[in-house]
């Protein structure tokens, strides 16, 4: 299915084509028929507007197509290397004039033979190109097509140049006999004048200049993703209608990948809605926040380091961090080696927070990622939930329910629910659910762990 702009450019630059051929031909039979070398001159400006709007029609149906494996960033270069192309025609048609204006009024030369037609024909050209300039500007604006762009100065310079073609033929009306000849010079000053104002955006396009504001856009929609830290360098470039955008964004080092794939998402989302065609390409570098945590920052130095870790406590003695953690490794792996692994933790974290720093590592074995395990039979499982009923008596834990026993080959494992009070801390539930958990091993030496979950009345 066809690009939307695609085919408004196409159908846009298409009408264009039978617009500028009508007109030109109009023109240059009138203007060979009454010796007018300023309506001569605009015919071949709208021929030559006809030859580029062919290029341009030609080139959009080109530089819409998709990223390939030789042009990684499209094809709407082309559009700008076309532009260059028209100015060039431009320029060789603006100088031509001024030279054989030049030698007409050096030289002397009769002036034309003056009447109603080319009058007429200018007006209505006047009035088409009034009309093709709007629609192309348009299309321009909405596509950030600068062949369209190109397009649309052809014809807004055909209006200027039909108005200072109907001066020179009032003046040589008038008796003036140079006002012909004045009126092509300056036809072609004001061609070179608007072709240099096109050249200058189309080479500026062709180095990669951001467009007015666009960076700053991007920059600010960027910022507004939750979770971005900061932009710490944005570069941008126009392909077409494209702003490719490489950004080097912040983010908390305390956040998962996936958490970061989000931010990404999202910052492509926003600077889309910013500037509407965007191709972002988005680093993340993680920073430290100032607002993180001792807990946080030792979190990092493990998972920097592959390790899984839990059980994290700081304590604070005046002035001396005492960090204790426990580290699962491989429970088959030999002490000396789960030592060194552990050793080596502990040096990260002494230089992150200093030699004084006092660490303590409890080595425990990892738990099997997918250990075996079966339902126990029913018998087994109200057993165990009348226990916990029992247990849970001499405390402020009750409603025992959703009950559940596995046995794998390590033991026994108990999960089930349990309520509490809402406006009971947390602290207090814990030490509560604790107390049942350790009873139920006490009375229970084959269960191997207990998995409790406290909720409010209502929950």
């Amino acid at each position: 299915m066809s690009h939307p702009d695609h085919i408004v450019k196409s159908r846009v630059a298409a009408i264009s084509v039978f617009a500028s051929a009508g007109m030109a031909a109009a023109k240059f039979v009138v203007g060979i028929a009454i010796g007018s070398l300023a309506l001569v001159s605009e015919a071949l400006h709208s021929s030559v507007d006809v030859v580029a709007t062919i290029i341009t029609w030609m080139v959009v149906r080109v530089s819409d197509r998709p990223a390939d494996k030789e042009h990684h960033y499209g094809h709407g270069k082309l559009e700008s290397i076309s532009a260059l192309g028209i100015i060039a025609m431009l320029y060789v048609l603006s100088g031509g004039i001024l030279v054989e204006s030049w030698s007409r009024l050096r030289e002397g030369a009769p002036p034309p033979t003056i009447s109603a037609i080319p009058f007429i024909v200018l007006v209505v050209d006047i009035a088409v190109n009034v009309w093709r300039a709007r629609a192309l500007h348009r299309a321009a604006h909405d596509t950030k097509s600068q062949a369209l762009a190109a397009d649309a100065l052809h014809f807004a310079s055909d209006v200027l140049g039909s108005v200072a073609v109907i001066i020179g033929l009032a003046l040589s009306a008038k008796g003036y006999a140079w006002g012909d000849a004045a009126a092509a010079v300056a036809v072609a000053i004001m061609i070179a004048l608007l072709g240099l104002r096109l050249a200058r955006s189309t080479v500026e396009t062709l180095l990669d200049r951001a467009p007015e504001g666009a960076a700053e856009r991007a920059t600010a929609a960027i910022r507004t993703v939750p979770g971005v830290v900061g932009v710490e360098r944005l570069r941008m470039r126009m392909v077409g209608s494209t702003h490719f955008i490489d950004a080097i964004v912040q983010v908390p080092r305390t956040y998962p990948i996936d958490r970061v794939e989000e931010i990404k998402r999202r910052a492509q989302d926003a600077v889309t809605k910013a500037l509407k065609d965007a191709d972002l390409t988005f680093t993340a570098v993680p920073v430290a926040r100032n607002n993180e945590s001792v807990r946080e920052r030792i979190m990092v130095i493990a998972r920097n380091s592959g390790l899984a870790v839990h059980h994290v406590t700081v304590h604070d003695l005046g002035g001396k961090l005492t960090v204790s953690i426990d580290l699962e490794v491989d429970g088959e792996m030999a002490l000396n080696d789960a030592h060194a692994i552990a050793h080596e933790l502990e040096r990260h974290i002494r230089d992150e927070f200093g030699e004084d720093v006092e660490v303590d590592t409890h080595i425990e074995p990892l738990e099997p990622e997918l250990p075996h395990g079966t339902d126990a039979a029913p018998d087994r499982v109200e057993t165990i939930k009348t226990a916990l009923s029992r247990f849970a008596a001499d405390t402020a834990i009750h409603d025992i329910h959703n009950v559940r026993v596995r046995n794998t080959d390590a033991g026994e494992i108990v999960n089930f629910h349990c309520r509490a009070a809402p406006s009971m801390s947390v602290i207090r539930v814990h030490e509560n659910v604790d107390a049942i958990e350790r009873a139920l091993r006490r009375a229970f030496p084959t269960v191997k762990r207990v998995i409790s979950h406290a909720e409010p009345p209502n929950a």
